[in-house]
């Protein structure tokens, strides 16, 4: 049983249709944007690495066996390389 591709499950869509958000740095206070189907992204002004508070929004692509047919692979390995560092 495969996805559907008008079909996607809902803890995806976070993925699909990434938004920007804004997180603290821890060291220097600066607003980092990291996008929803982001992890984590590099401080622009000190270059700590900032990860995202709550990343459980994206924690369906760690554990489910559909997460590479639903995401597609093209945003699949932009999130696994996002994830890596």
């Amino acid at each position: 049983m495969g996805i559907d591709s008008q079909r996607f499950c809902p803890g995806s869509k976070t993925l699909r249709d990434a938004v920007p958000e804004e997180h603290p740095c821890p060291r220097c206070g600066t607003a980092v944007e990291i996008w929803s189907d982001e992890v984590r992204r590099k401080c622009p002004s000190c270059g700590q690495v900032v990860t995202k508070d709550n990343p459980s929004v994206i924690a369906c692509a760690e554990w489910c066996a559909s997460a590479r047919e639903c995401l597609g692979e093209e945003l699949y390995a932009r999130w696994k390389a996002s994830k890596a560092g």
